[in-house]
């Protein structure tokens, strides 16, 4: 065929212009050489052949042409546009993806004020792309599209909308294309989609708010579909694929988030990881999270636990598993946020973690997760779950610092049932059981927070009102209990860490290679000792004569005692701890006390192990050497009183009574001379007294009487003495003695009247008590009215008359016109 001429050519051109857009072309029409210059820029931007590509020195005459006459910017993208929509009704791809690179380089050399006016036209040509049916066409607007989100604008525009792209990109990362290359390819697009949209939006504020839920409940789960990708396979696989991208985009997505947008970007993953049950296990979430927790600014991670514990809340009726693996979460989220804070709401996370254990006690229980009794559970689940809380409890306690740890511990404290005070601590089906298993798992809770716990002033580490309630634990009859407290206490007071190389009981112990101070106990440590020693000794003695004490038990004294002896020792407590273990040796020989022959046994090998250490640590040599002395003795004759022996998984007992030679026993006097000379003399003294328990502060205020009480015993001891009253018994050192002796059996029996009050004011009815407290007040009255009568008597006169009894102050009555 011959050539065409240029003229022609031009001609066919204007008249298939005319017939595709049905417009009268008039001279301008038909006239190429007539028609406006931009038209006819833009047309020569187009080759003959597409796969040539674009014209690069026509375009950059358009480009100039639109530099320098910014107002037809409009006009030519609307023509671009227009050329656009042509090509692709006719299928001819080559000229769509032409005009496209027109346009994008358009916006890259026209970022200026003027931009807005090529944008609208641009935009309205992706979502054209968007919307055909085909792949290549999908990935060409969104890489377009994410070279105009990389522009920043100079002007805002109040009238631009990107729902349309939110939710097309969104559809794009949930792709199911036959073809898996294909697919990756549309996912990848999508994902770059929606990281452009947040680039261009996030910083707007005049722009759409890409952080409202229901743009979030799109992007999120998007991002998240693909992310379950990373995770799922194995990562060499995934190098480019959407999983890589979508992890980029989702943490430039969080860190951009601000304080009032974290709930809105993390309320949509809670839900997709319900929906899609991705909880159970340590999988997905944890790891989803962990990207959530590295990627938002540290300010704002209390945000997320509270999110956390709101869902973990409103999943209190789930599967164990739903729930072991929000508080899994949990337990991670918490140990990267060390750096940040748990919020103003301290408490109330432990308060949350709590109140799961004791639901989860009860569903361990009953067996079923629900109260209709549908939904059945197992123990080992719950047991799993309860493991968790309680790891969870430990990593969000050491986020805290340590004053903040001690109000914590003192708050766990506190929601312990304790026996005759908070019996019914948690659901009314779960009884004693119920009870019992909620003790073991906060104390369980109270190590975990008390196993970093370090401080130097153990007044503020363990104040009175946690001591006490924690002490009275060790006299329960629960083995895994008093367990439990042991080791708490020696956490506490083991501030150098010696604790891990003291937790067998040996006789041949480095005392070289456990951390010694380097100087004398601090004033804070000799207060706590005078104000707490008694007690802390008197609790290890009870706890030591315990029936059911096991291997275990003896050995955590053990700890306990050497613990003590490394940080806290002085001359005047070495001196007591001395007491304390004669006073031991002392109850395994007496036949008043219902022990075993291991408990006996047990008490012999940790009086020779403690003592073995102790003597090293300070004392003079001869106390070690008695002590020498006594072990080897017990080598060669009885084996079954050392530790080694006693401690071991087959104990080799003797059969019958034990016996103990006086040989074999450490002997008080001669201790005594191992002492003398030294700087322990001056407290050798304090040997010529036995050691026994004594009442500690709590028992002597729980005996006082009541006010009615207390008056009427002054009013009975102010009267005169009458000759028919019958004459009690003369008070001596013996009666003393006596008393001492048998407070054992009157401290029984206070506690079971205290039992029994508290019984009363828990079962009685309302009626009742209110009677009894009426007849208690008016006993009071009456009393208090005596008590009145004796202070306004008057004082006898000298001439043995007694005077006129006078009208008290408060009955005179004054005239009305009385002045003062």
């Amino acid at each position: 065929m011959p050539a065409v001429t240029e003229a022609p050519r031009r001609l066919l051109q204007d008249c298939c212009s005319v017939l595709d857009h049905q417009t009268p072309g008039g001279l301008c029409g038909c006239c190429w050489a007539l028609r406006p210059r931009y038209k006819r820029l833009v047309d020569n931007i187009f080759p003959e052949d597409p796969e040539e590509g674009l014209v690069k020195a026509n375009m950059e005459k358009l480009t100039f042409f639109a530099l320098s006459a910014p107002e037809k910017l409009d006009r030519i993208a609307a023509y671009l546009s227009e050329r656009l929509t042509r090509e692709l009704n006719r299928h001819r791809y080559g000229y769509v993806c032409i005009a496209m690179e027109a346009m994008e380089q358009l916006l890259l050399a026209c970022h200026c004020q003027s931009i807005n006016l090529l944008v609208e036209s641009f935009l309205s040509t992706l979502r054209l792309l968007l919307e055909a049916d085909k792949p290549h066409l999908h990935i060409l607007a969104t890489n377009s599209f994410v070279k105009f989100a990389n522009i920043e604008e100079d002007t805002p525009s109040y009238h631009r909308s990107y729902d349309f792209f939110v939710s097309r990109f969104s559809e794009m990362c949930h792709s199911d294309h036959e073809d898996l290359d294909t697919r990756n390819k549309i996912r990848v697009s999508g994902i770059r989609g929606l990281q452009g949209v947040v680039r261009k939006t996030v910083d707007d504020e005049l722009q759409v708010n890409i952080w409202e839920p229901r743009h979030m409940e799109q992007i999120v789960p998007a991002l998240l579909v693909n992310l379950h990708g990373l995770f799922s396979a194995f990562p060499s696989l995934f190098s480019g694929s959407p999983a890589e991208q979508t992890e980029v985009c989702f943490r430039e997505l969080l860190c951009r988030a601000a304080y009032g947008h974290i709930n809105n970007a993390i309320k949509p993953v809670l839900m997709h990881l319900d929906s899609h049950s991705l909880w159970q296990g340590r999988g997905f979430a944890v790891q989803c999270f962990q990207i959530i927790m590295y990627s938002i600014q540290s300010q704002h991670s209390h945000l997320v636990i509270q999110q956390l514990l709101g869902h973990l809340d409103a999943n209190s009726r789930s599967p164990a598993s739903v729930r072991a693996g929000i508080v899994e979460v949990l337990s991670e989220a918490a140990v990267i946020e060390a750096t940040g804070s748990v919020g103003p709401t301290v408490l109330e996370v432990f308060n949350t973690l709590l109140r799961q254990l004791r639901q989860s006690v009860d569903y361990q229980l009953t067996g079923y997760y629900d109260n209709a009794g549908k939904h059945k559970t197992s123990s080992i689940e719950e047991k799993k779950l309860q493991d968790a809380v309680i790891k969870t409890i430990g990593s969000f306690a050491n986020t805290l610092p340590i004053y903040q740890r001690s109000e914590v511990m003192l708050f766990i404290m506190g929601k312990i049932p304790v026996p005759g005070i908070y019996p019914a601590l948690g659901s009314p089906n779960s009884g004693f059981e119920g009870s019992r298993m909620i003790q073991v798992m906060l104390l369980k809770s109270l190590l975990q927070v008390s196993e970093h716990y370090e401080s130097s002033n153990l007044l503020t580490a363990l104040p009175s009102s946690f001591l006490e309630p924690l002490l009275s634990f060790t006299l329960m009859e629960d083995p895994e209990i008093r367990l439990l407290v042991l080791s708490i206490l020696t956490l506490l007071i083991d501030r150098r860490h010696n604790a891990s190389r003291l937790t067998t009981a040996s006789l041949a112990f480095d005392v070289s290679s456990l951390e010694m101070k380097e100087d004398r106990c601090s004033r804070q440590d000799n207060l706590f000792m005078r104000k707490h020693a008694q007690r802390l000794y008197r609790h290890v003695y009870l706890a030591s004569r315990e029936e059911n004490s096991g291997r275990s038990h003896y050995q955590a004294l053990f700890t306990l005692l050497a613990v003590l002896s490394v940080e806290l020792a002085n001359e005047e407590v070495v001196v007591d701890l001395i007491r304390l273990i004669l006073a031991l040796q002392e109850m395994t020989l007496s036949n008043q006390e219902c022990l075993s022959v291991f408990n006996r046994c047990g008490i012999h090998a940790l009086c020779a192990a403690f003592l073995n250490l102790l003597s090293q640590l300070g004392p003079p040599p001869t106390l070690h050497q008695h002590i020498t002395q006594v072990i080897e003795s017990r080598e060669k004759d009885a084996p079954h009183l050392l530790p080694e022996v006693v401690f071991c998984d087959k104990p080799r007992l003797p059969e019958g009574e034990l016996k103990v030679d006086e040989a074999l026993l450490f002997i008080q006097s001669k201790i005594c001379e191992a002492l003398a000379g030294s700087s322990y003399s001056t407290h050798c003294e304090r040997f010529n007294t036995p050691y026994t328990p004594q009442l500690t502060e709590e028992d002597r205020l729980s005996k006082r009487k009541s006010i009615g009480d207390a008056v009427s015993l002054q009013v009975d001891m102010e009267l005169p003495f009458c000759p028919d009253t019958p004459q009690t018994e003369q008070i001596t050192f013996e009666t003393l003695k006596n008393a001492i002796e048998d407070r054992g059996v009157v401290e029984e029996e206070e506690r079971r009247k205290r039992m029994e009050v508290v019984e009363r004011f828990q079962t009685a009815p309302f009626e009742e008590i209110a009677a009894h407290c009426g007849a208690r007040t008016s006993l009071l009255q009456s009393k208090l009215n005596q008590v009145f009568e004796l202070i306004i008597r008057p004082p006898p006169s000298p001439s043995g008359h007694s005077a006129p009894r006078s009208t008290p102050v408060y009955e005179m009555k004054f005239p009305d016109l009385c002045v003062y």
